[in-house]
Parts: structure tokens; C-alpha cells; sequence
């Protein structure tokens, strides 16, 4: 008997399922049932609620998040293997439990809520955990159809996703992140606490979107971080030049010198410098309006 409910621990699960973690899926089972309580209580109160998780595996936060008390989890799982395990789970937990087989970059659990708003908790795959993130917090309209994030990075990422100006890991990711929600590392999970280890400490990130944050078209604040970062080391008046306009119009709109570096500008600042974009386009409407990635 585990510590939150009555199924099997965790390291018998993997063993009777033969859950092997593939580093091609970047699956690191987290075992302590204790810790994957705790992920599950920092999404607040659950009765009442739908979880969506993403990449469950052997079913530790699943289960967390079930025993706390979540009316229904939605749990979308990439790997067929684990299905078996999370069946295991849904029995325990009598029509509670909605298991996905499928690509959570592709799918849209959408139609499932039947718009009823939900939180997104999960223990991400590495490999795809910025990707994920990146299309939740691109979301359009907003908000989004979610009410809270409590997600799990590699530390370096959650840095990334956190920061704010001047820090050395300020970048795109931070600006988009900070601009559509309130974000703060909540605790660190050491390697040990993974089969298999990974090589890097993880961090509990929980992001809660803005209502109405400043507003700017998206695509256009893509574009400015996007010169503005992709040659970070530059000054304003120079990364900005690949937009086509005069990086000095757009630095006053943000009131900053143009000598600056992107990564002393405020999320306002790009904001600002993003609406004076779409101005400087409404005006000449033959611009170029393309977008780039974040990163």
C-alpha cells in the first residue's frame, strides 16, 4: 500500500508493466508519492476541478492528483505502455479518470471540457516540456481555457521562464511568459528523486494567466523579441534594424535609449515597442508581416 492511496507502490508498477523510462520520450519517473502530493496540492484546491496532465507515465501525479480530491483528470499519455498502469488507476478511481492516448503537441483537450476552464499539472517530458508551454502561453483568443499552470521544468528552463530584465536568463521565453502570466519557481526536486536520475536539478513552476494583460498583438511582440534577442549582445539600434523600421521610433514608444540591450528591456518595454510596430504597419500596409519562433 502506497502513502496516498491503496495501489501499489510506484517501483512495483514500473516492474509489473515493465515501464522502462526511454530517454527518446524523455520520460524520468518521479516515485516519490510523496513529492507528486505536494505538485498536486500547489495547484490549490482540486475538489471540483478538471486537471489536464500531460505525459502521467506510471501514474504517480495521477494518483496525487485523484486522492487530493480532483473531480476529473484528463490525463494525455504518448507512451501506449503506460496505458495499462493508468487503467489500473481509473479503476480505483471510478469515473474520475479520462485516459488520452496521444501527442499532447497535437492534441486539444478542448472538447473534453465543454467549456468548463480547468488546470494544466503535470511532470512534463523534457524534451518537449518549452514546446508545450510556448503553445499554451500563444493561446488566442485570450484567455485561455485554462485557470492555472503547475508544471515541472529542468531548472535552467523554469530560470528561463521566470526571469525578469537584467537577469542572465532573461530572454523571449521570459517575456512571453511574464506578459500573459503571473510566474514564480515554487520548489526544486533533486535528480534522486527520478528513475532514472536525470543529470539536472527540476523546478515546480506555477504560471497563472493574466486576465488582460497589456495589450499588443502577439505575433508583432514575437517579432520584435525576436530581432531584439536573436542578436542580444547588439544594441536596440542595431538588432532592430531586420524589422524594416527605425529601431529609434520603436525605442521611444518603449521610453529607453536605443543604446540599451534587449536584455535590460522591460516585458512593457517590448509591449510598447510591439503596438508602435503595428502602428508603423497600419501605416505602411505593403510591410512584411511574417512571424518568427520563440525560443
Amino acid at each position: 500500500m502506497s502513502a496516498i492511496d491503496d495501489l501499489p507502490p510506484l517501483r512495483e508498477v514500473i516492474r509489473q508493466h515493465s515501464l522502462s523510462a526511454r530517454k527518446s520520450l524523455g520520460q524520468n519517473f518521479l516515485l516519490d508519492l510523496n513529492l507528486t502530493a505536494r505538485i498536486a496540492r500547489a495547484a490549490g484546491p482540486l475538489e471540483d476541478t478538471t486537471v489536464v496532465e500531460v505525459g502521467p507515465g506510471p501514474g504517480g501525479l495521477t494518483r496525487a492528483l485523484l486522492a487530493l480530491g480532483a473531480r476529473r483528470v484528463i490525463a494525455i499519455e504518448h507512451d501506449e505502455r503506460a496505458i495499462p498502469a493508468l487503467r489500473d488507476i481509473s479503476a480505483r478511481y471510478p469515473g474520475r479518470l479520462e485516459i488520452v492516448c496521444a501527442d499532447a503537441q497535437s492534441f486539444d483537450p478542448k472538447p473534453l471540457l465543454a467549456g468548463e476552464r480547468a488546470k494544466i499539472v503535470a511532470n512534463l517530458p523534457y524534451n518537449i516540456a518549452t514546446a508545450l508551454l510556448v503553445g499554451w502561453l500563444s493561446i488566442e483568443p485570450w484567455p485561455p481555457w485554462y485557470e492555472m499552470m503547475v508544471l515541472m521544468f529542468q531548472r535552467e528552463v523554469a530560470m528561463r521562464i521566470v526571469a525578469h530584465e537584467s537577469e542572465e536568463a532573461y530572454g523571449r521565453l521570459a517575456v512571453l511568459a511574464n506578459w500573459r502570466a503571473e510566474t514564480r519557481i515554487l520548489f526544486d526536486i533533486s535528480p534522486s528523486a527520478f528513475v532514472p536520475p536525470p543529470k539536472v536539478t527540476s523546478s515546480v513552476v506555477r504560471l497563472v494567466p493574466r486576465h488582460s494583460p497589456e495589450p499588443c498583438e502577439r505575433k508583432l511582440l514575437e517579432k520584435v523579441t525576436g530581432a531584439a534577442f536573436g542578436q542580444r549582445r547588439k544594441m536596440l539600434r542595431q538588432s532592430l534594424k531586420s524589422l524594416g523600421v527605425d529601431p529609434a521610433r520603436l525605442a521611444l514608444a518603449a521610453h529607453v535609449d536605443a543604446t540599451r540591450r534587449a536584455e535590460t528591456i522591460p516585458v512593457a518595454g517590448f509591449v510598447a515597442m510591439a503596438r508602435e510596430l503595428a502602428d508603423i504597419r497600419r501605416e505602411n500596409p505593403a510591410e512584411n508581416q511574417g512571424g518568427s519562433k520563440w525560443r
